[in-house]
């Protein structure tokens, strides 16, 4: 194929997807005219829109598109749309179309690519890393798969020497990127509709570890087996790179950070959980071999301010909490209300969860029903089902779900009446949790929590 800098227009098939958007964003910054189609528009695709992008949200062939020359023209998809008619369009005119991850393991190609990978943390994580080397003024672009609070996007662009980018491993699609760096946070199963079982994901972690081309530049959590030489990352036990002595004080979280050759004391920072204090820990590893000094890197630390629906919380002068996530596997459900509970043991806990995919909610309904028993109330949303079809997955529903789960106080609501319905509730501490469209409670539960504080 031509390279990238030869097309003029760029055309996404999803681009409301949160990496697709990442992209899109890039080629608009580089001057590019961008296009795309999506099926739902979110607030995501509104933002888009708003920075120029031009955007549709229904499956026509119009003039837009018949303009559009095969010869400037690179169409770009996400292997989460299965059939399209705007796709088969381009795939029968003999357009360039390539997956997301193909387009970005190119820009990868060109860059000292910092990638991080894992079935948790690595939003986090690569949030974090881009953050550090931002405050460090590193030259460098980034590709989240979430949305910073520093920057108020999921696309940076501060120079092209390093990128740093979320490496995802659904349909193996991290294979596609040319690692000069990388982090492997964490192999649990997940997407066994693409990887079938434990074993065969363990393996995609490990083909994407190979990658690498350098022992010292591949950081992976102790005790995870990745089949070569690595550096390793840890809390609260010895490894190459590691923290220890958390402690909290005014919802503020201390920790040193250890290198193999010295201690550095008294990092401070307001993210919750001791797996944030992991991620943090093997951002700082790379940062501290990238040559940036710990004093720059404790005042990054200290002034970040987290991803947008990653343990995002409120607090209200009622006493009211509410925190909002985007866990979507039972351990990043665990770790959220766990973290909750420890925090906040007497507070009464509702929680608003909605499934997502009927393939994962299958595969760990026993994980998702424990995780859930830990609160005090809940609402269990209908099953997203994203690229997937109710009628490949009989009777897996959230009613079936609901049964596993232990509790008095639970029941299974759509999205559409769920508002109405938390409204009625008694609670602390409110926790709307999943990957979906669950986001779209977000703005009314703000409102509402604001209105019923201020005519207290």
């Amino acid at each position: 194929m031509k390279k990238l800098e030869t097309y003029q227009n760029f055309y996404f098939v999803g681009i409301g997807g949160i990496g697709m958007s990442a992209l899109a964003r890039y080629f608009y910054a580089s001057g590019k005219k961008v296009w795309g189609y999506d099926k739902t528009n979110t607030k995501l695709t509104q933002n888009l829109m708003n920075e120029g992008i031009d955007i549709v949200f229904e499956d026509l062939i119009d003039e837009r598109i018949t303009s559009l020359h095969k010869e400037d023209t690179l169409v770009i998809y996400t292997p989460a749309i299965k059939t399209l008619g705007i796709l088969d369009y381009f795939n029968q005119n003999q357009f360039e179309v390539l997956k997301r991850a193909k387009v970005l393991g190119l820009i990868t190609e060109n860059t000292d690519c910092i990638a991080v990978a894992g079935t948790h943390g690595k939003t986090t994580t690569s949030t974090l890393v881009a953050h550090l080397c931002k405050e460090a003024d590193l030259p460098f672009s980034c590709f989240l798969g979430g949305i910073s609070e520093n920057f108020k996007s999921n696309f940076l662009y501060n120079g092209s020497t390093y990128s740093v980018v979320e490496a995802d491993e659904y349909d193996r699609s991290f294979l596609n990127l040319s690692p000069d760096w990388a982090v492997v946070t964490s192999t649990d199963a997940d997407h066994l509709d693409i990887y079938g079982d434990k074993s065969h994901i363990e393996e995609g972690f490990r083909q994407f570890a190979a990658l690498v081309p350098e022992d010292k530049k591949l950081f992976v959590r102790k005790g995870i087996e990745i089949g070569r030489g690595h550096q390793t990352y840890a809390v609260n036990e010895p490894a190459d790179y590691y923290s220890d002595n958390l402690r909290m004080d005014h919802d503020k979280i201390y920790f040193d950070f250890h290198t193999p050759t010295e201690t550095v004391k008294d990092f401070v920072w307001e993210i919750p959980g001791i797996h944030n204090v992991e991620n943090a820990t093997v951002a700082l590893a790379i940062l501290h071999n990238l040559g940036a000094d710990f004093d720059t890197l404790k005042k990054a630390i200290a002034n970040f301010k987290g991803i947008k629906r990653r343990y995002t919380k409120h607090f209200y002068q009622n006493g009211k909490i509410y925190i909002d996530d985007y866990a979507h596997h039972p351990t990043e459900t665990n770790a959220v209300i766990s973290s909750i509970r420890t925090f906040y043991p007497d507070k009464k806990l509702l929680v608003v969860f909605q499934p997502h995919l009927f393939s994962r909610t299958r595969d760990f309904a026993d994980g998702f029903a424990e995780s859930l028993s830990q609160a005090d109330e809940l609402i269990l949303l209908d099953i997203y089902p994203a690229r997937e079809l109710q009628e490949n997955f009989e009777g897996v529903t959230s009613s079936w779900l609901l049964e596993k789960v232990h509790l008095e106080n639970k029941e299974v609501s759509a999205l559409s009446a769920a508002f109405e319905k938390i409204k009625e509730k008694d609670f602390d501490i409110l926790l709307t949790v999943g990957a979906g469209n669950i986001d779209t409670l977000y703005d009314p539960i703000c409102e509402w929590l604001n209105s019923v504080q201020s005519t207290m």
